[in-house]
């Protein structure tokens, strides 16, 4: 049995002992579960990377993620016995719906352990397919531990997010579509968080052409592959805080790691304001929505060396909360220089407000919010704090309304 595979082979051997038909077979068995998620040319990220870049939608997938592919792969190769115990994971994002919905096609009981801060509305999408959910502790670590007793405790059967050969052989099915529908693509872009993903697709592509590159891209502040690949095993991050939440992976796998190692070309890692800057740009120039580790690959383009090569970005997911979307579309709009907040200091009589807001309009900067408070001046009873939020065009015409402002005779404070 496989499960019996797995327990006998070490990490390598199973890298070896994997290849192409392992993908092919598993694409046979997602045929009618997931959707083959389009494929669609970008002009605005072309321009920006200087290759004909093309867009591989898995935000628009059954459960809005690409996890549905191994998980569901996963589940389909239990034995009957194995189907009878039921599976548990711990996870609070795209695994633990990708397990849910599979396990409720296949008719198996689903466990599914989540962090209690998980927001409602994750957690009710869970439920939704099915799933039984635990809610425990502050985090993911908290969460998986105590999946681990359950486990030991029902006999379920575990199902990792990416340390497993089905898990990656399923994800792997991706590489089977983008080379299906660009069979001259020269490179392919996957996020990274386990390595799960990428282990899938760099073992797709590499085994059907070899001459593709496979880059990956992690956030910087949560590169626990390339930190691994660096020292040749895996190593625990300190911490792995980004706005990439699906791929806050403060360990990678071992077994993916070995995929890696083999397969994968070159790991980009990309800033904060990158990752939110690539979301904006998603939204703007698609008007499609994606989470923050969905857009990792786009926040790489712009540092790959190819130029006039033909390439594919992975958008592995899109299941985002409103609220955190409002969030980061703020933070990058203010990175981009088009929010400018300032606080000035004026005498407090009539007439003054009027002398910045007419600075403002001649600058063509229109005001989104305004506070006018005599208690932010502690030092003088004669003097009011004007702060003033504008939209603006970009960081050159901040600067212009800076100018405009100081020559009127204020001085100003730059709040963002």
């Amino acid at each position: 049995m496989m499960g019996e595979e797995q327990k006998v082979l070490t990490d390598e051997e199973i890298v070896k002992s994997t290849g192409i038909s392992d993908i092919y077979a598993a694409a046979k068995r997602l045929e009618g579960i997931v959707r083959k998620s389009p494929l669609v040319y970008s002009d605005y990220f072309s321009d920006l990377s200087g290759n004909a870049t093309y867009l591989k939608l898995e935000n628009l997938q059954t459960t809005g993620a690409f996890k549905l592919r191994g998980a569901y792969n996963r589940i389909s190769m239990l034995t009957e016995e194995e189907r009878a115990r039921g599976v548990i994971t711990a996870s609070a994002g795209n695994h633990a719906q990708g397990v849910a919905y599979s396990a409720q096609k296949l008719g198996v009981k689903a466990v599914i352990c989540m962090p209690a801060t998980t927001p409602i509305l994750k957690v009710e999408a869970t439920r939704a397919f099915g799933a039984t959910v635990v809610l425990h502790g502050n985090g993911f670590d908290d969460a998986y531990a105590h999946s681990l007793e359950l486990q030991k405790e029902h006999g379920y059967v575990y199902i990792h997010p990416f340390n497993d050969r089905n898990v990656i052989v399923g994800q792997g099915t991706i590489a089977l579509e983008v080379i299906d529908a660009l069979k001259d693509v020269d490179a392919i872009l996957v996020p990274i968080g386990g390595g799960g993903l990428a282990s899938g697709i760099a073992l797709g592509v590499k085994t059907v052409n070899p001459q593709v590159k496979v880059i990956g891209v992690e956030p910087e502040n949560a590169a626990c592959m390339k930190a691994a690949l660096s020292c040749g095993h895996t190593i625990t991050l300190p911490s792995a805080d980004t706005v990439a939440d699906g791929c806050a992976v403060r360990t990678a796998g071992k077994l993916t790691l070995e995929f890696c190692r083999l397969y994968l070309d070159e790991i980009i890692t990309v800033s904060e304001m990158e990752i939110m800057s690539a979301l904006l740009s998603l939204i703007e120039k698609h008007k499609l929505i994606a989470e923050g580790a969905g857009v990792l690959s786009l926040a790489a383009l712009s540092k790959l060396k190819l130029r006039g090569k033909k390439a594919a970005a992975i958008i592995s997911g899109g299941n985002i909360d409103i609220s955190t979307i409002s969030a980061l579309i703020d933070k990058a709009l203010i990175a981009r220089g088009r929010v400018f907040c300032f606080a000035v200091q004026l005498p407090d009589k009539p007439g003054q407000l009027l002398s910045v807001s007419q600075i403002l309009a001649e600058q063509d900067a229109n005001v989104i919010r305004l506070d006018h408070n005599q208690a932010m001046v502690t030092d003088s009873f004669k003097k009011v704090q004007l702060t003033v939020t504008c939209e603006t065009h970009d960081e050159e015409h901040i600067q212009r309304i800076i100018a405009a402002l100081r020559r009127g005779g204020f001085i100003v404070d730059r709040v963002y």
